[in-house]
């Protein structure tokens, strides 16, 4: 078993090395080299997906978003491990994890422009709505996986939450009445190092991140967040404990974000360009590239072409997102009860007046 209930040794899980060797044979997942290939495809995807936005925000043709650059690795080893019932209850950075699961890209996109329809999901997709106030998708979680396991079904939440997150009270509620409530949820930490611009040595004096499950008594276990194999045999390990009914867990994945933390930060202001350099040499992108190219199930020239082929993808997308912009008045207070209350009646015929409509 992979996950410890009282681990408290700086250990991290690796599987797949920084060359793209397999360094831990026995327990490497069985994965199909399709699932592999398409792994990658969709990691490649969401990489220019984010870099395109990147470019369009700063044209002023996209608001404010916050891109996953250097976190593939680990929400493609959670979407892996994922199974369609399964529930995910996302932090505002899991674009690929959306992308594998069902969210339709032009509808990430018309989401990150303003338009709350984009967080319409396709009947069938089982994602919440982007979170943006930290942690409390961690309860979410939690109550999701609580009516699962009331009504006996065979049903998983899983949830994000960065490292800057684990210092939030709700943080520890949530895991703690997991815990108590036996519930089958993934609790998942994506450390990219930074909260924002507080260094993840500034902001939590624990050895390691995964042992604050100790005190809810989860078992939790440190991967390598840039190998998509460690993170999809930790999340599979404990998505297969919540579905035997032995409760959450917590795993903490480790890797580096190498741009902004949306596009309103700058984080050349508080880091060095040259550490975030070295980071991207280990990333999990070219980590797997490598190991696509050592079993010979990869090429460059296909490479080449695939970026071609994502950047047509994202173009297409994004066009397809400009002919959704326009939001009606009535929208923005339609969907938080079932039925207008009387004083939102009156903020509605108020807006109308405002805006002559």
């Amino acid at each position: 078993m992979l996950l410890k209930e009282y681990n408290v040794k700086e250990e991290k899980l690796v599987i797949m090395d920084a060359e793209g060797n397999i360094v831990n044979k026995k327990i490497m997942p069985k994965l199909s080299q399709k699932q592999i290939m398409d792994s990658y495809k969709t990691m490649v995807l969401s990489r220019v997906q984010d870099e395109r936005m990147l470019q369009w925000q700063r044209q002023g043709r996209m608001l404010t978003f916050p891109p996953s650059l250097g976190q593939e690795g680990i929400q493609m080893g959670v979407a892996l491990a994922l199974r369609k019932q399964d529930w995910l209850a996302p932090a505002f950075r899991s674009n690929v994890t959306w992308l594998a699961k069902g969210w339709p890209m032009s509808d990430i996109m018309l989401f990150w422009n303003g338009n709350e329809m984009g967080s319409r999901m396709p009947e069938g997709v089982r994602i919440l709505p982007v979170n943006v106030p930290i942690a409390t998708q961690f309860s979410h979680a939690v109550g999701l996986s609580y009516a699962a396991k009331v009504k006996k079904l065979d049903e998983v939440a899983m949830t994000f939450i960065g490292d800057g997150g684990t210092s939030e009270g709700e943080f520890y509620e949530a895991m703690n009445f997991a815990k108590n409530l036996n519930t089958p949820t993934v609790f998942i930490i994506q450390n990219n190092q930074y909260a924002i611009s507080t260094h993840r040595s500034k902001q939590s004096a624990a050895k390691t991140l995964s042992q604050k499950g100790i005190a809810a008594g989860l078992p939790h276990l440190q991967v390598d967040g840039n190998d998509i194999f460690a993170v999809y045999a930790a999340v599979l390990e404990a998505r297969k404990l919540a579905s035997a009914g032995k409760g959450p867990s917590l795993i903490e994945c480790v890797a580096y974000r190498f741009g902004p933390h949306t596009t309103a930060d700058n984080p050349d202001l508080y880091r060095e360009k040259s550490e975030e350099l070295e980071a991207r040499k280990i990333g999990p992108i070219v980590r797997l590239k490598k190991y696509l190219i050592k079993n010979k199930l990869w090429t460059e020239e296909q490479d080449v072409e695939l970026h071609k082929e994502s950047k047509a993808t994202v173009n297409a997308a994004f066009k397809e997102m400009q002919t959704k912009l326009d939001v009606k008045l009535d929208d923005v207070f339609n969907y938080t009860f079932e039925k207008l209350t009387p004083n939102l009646k009156s903020q509605l015929a108020e807006a109308k007046k405002l805006f002559n409509k």
